[in-house]
């Protein structure tokens, strides 16, 4: 028999794993080149997995839920034109590979020093990617079996069980037993305060409860990760951008025509956001423990709203090496495709920067959450007509203008006042210094 194993796709740099939801064929299903075979759920988008060749699906070796390294096999399909299986029972080349898996992920789960756990008797399914942590970092299963999950089925995911680490690192040691302390008191360090737990909340008549979907409670899980690990500082300016308003009335109607594409400000904030950065590096970094890493790419994250509520952070690679054009049309294929749930796992990973518009909730000004592990992120607000003050050679005149407040929020581990606060400044000049003349 001629067969295909379908493994498990890599699906960016930072992703290990992925969660089965959805079986679309069964066993014994014909299946298309090309054609969707299971869905599955990273912690950062959902996608579809297709099968890259034609033929009939003989075996699933995962069941919905399951957790699966990347790379795994995960189904066995007999390819067109050979012989198909006569029996629902596997032919030997089904069984050897569906050993072959079996073994690989007993191998990984047995690399622990721990037992081996089982979901009977109530013990949880851990990933080879937890276990493997918990085996470098000496957790034993007692300790695993307490951490709390907060992945599918409350099953402990790679944060729940890095941030299990990181307390036990920083909680102070037990105190030996010792002699009765001395006359002279001896100053103690302030022990760790406790780790904050949600308040009970008391239902009411007529309260409606809602569960979170499940990239909602991702965005929740990875906000309070953000805030826990970043000391959050905002800066303001307020920018006159009645030049790029100017320029945009004028181009938008010429640009859709010549390029077939609507021209946003996104883009040409994007450009201004690229350009402070070429001059102020030090904004396109990542914490690692106590190692800076300096960023060569410019990766501008761009928040987009989903129909759901949710928001999606699309991540345009090598912003600098982008005209306006490009950015366009970068732009606006990423934010259409947010919006149908078409992103791949790469196209929102690998981001060092982000921009987010909270101006078109119609609002001035918003302090936004640094996604990780970025150190900045910063946020346009609505565009407002306001009388302002300008120089001129005949003194100074009020003027009605276009007015527009930026914020930054940064990480102050790593960025002081004075570079999150020049960086901004940087930005807003470049908007306010927009060629209104610029070729279209």
């Amino acid at each position: 028999m001629s067969e295909f194993q379908l493994v498990m796709p890599k699906m960016g740099e930072s992703i290990a794993e992925a969660t089965i939801i959805r079986w679309v064929k069964n066993e014994g299903d014909m299946i298309a080149a090309d054609e969707t075979v299971l869905e599955i759920a990273t912690d950062k988008v959902d996608s579809e997995v297709p099968s890259p060749k034609g033929g009939k699906l003989i075996k699933r070796l995962f069941n919905e839920g399951d957790v699966i390294p990347v790379g795994a096999v995960i189904a066995i399909i007999a390819l067109e034109g050979g012989a198909t299986a006569s029996s629902s029972a596997p032919a030997p080349e089904v069984k050897t590979a569906v050993a072959e898996v079996e073994k690989t992920v007993i191998a990984a789960i047995n690399t622990t020093n721990t037992p081996k756990p089982s979901n009977a008797g109530g013990a949880r399914f851990y990933s080879p990617l937890v276990l493997n942590i918990a085996k470098e970092e000496n957790v034993s299963m007692t300790e695993m079996e307490n951490i709390e999950g907060t992945g599918n089925e409350g099953r402990v995911t790679k944060r729940d069980i890095l941030a299990f680490v990181q307390n036990r690192t920083n909680a102070p040691a037990a105190a030996p037993v010792s002699a009765p302390a001395a006359t002279t008191p001896v100053s103690q360090p302030a022990a760790q305060a406790p780790a904050f737990k949600a308040p009970k909340v008391t239902l009411m008549q007529g309260d409606e409860i809602i569960e979170m979907d499940r990239m909602r409670k991702i965005i929740a899980e990875n906000m309070v990760m953000s805030k826990h690990v970043s000391p959050h500082v905002t800066s303001f300016v307020e920018a006159d951008v009645t030049n790029m308003v100017k320029w945009r009335d004028k181009a938008k109607a010429v640009f859709e025509k010549r390029e077939g594409e609507k021209i946003t400000f996104t883009p040409m904030f994007i450009e201004c956001v690229v350009k402070a950065i070429k001059d102020y590096p030090m904004i396109n970094i990542a914490v690692d423990g106590t190692n800076i890493v300096k960023r060569k790419q410019i990766n501008i994250g761009m928040a987009a709203a989903l129909p759901s509520g949710n928001l999606i952070v699309p991540v345009i690679k090598n912003s600098d090496n982008m005209n306006l054009i490009g950015l366009t049309k970068t732009v606006n294929d990423l934010a259409n495709r947010a919006r149908t749930n078409k992103l791949s796992p790469d196209e929102i990973s690998g981001g060092t920067f982000t921009l987010t518009n909270v101006g078109g909730f119609g609002n001035v000004m918003g302090t936004p959450i640094i996604s990780q592990p970025q150190v900045a992120i910063m946020a346009t607000g609505t565009i407002k007509k306001k009388p302002a003050v300008l120089e001129t050679e005949m003194g100074d005149v009020i003027a009605i203008r276009h007015i527009m407040f930026l914020s930054l929020s940064y990480d102050h581990r790593v960025v002081d006042g004075s570079l999150g606060g020049s960086f901004l400044r940087r930005v807003a000049d470049y908007m306010e210094q927009w060629d209104v003349n610029r070729e279209i």
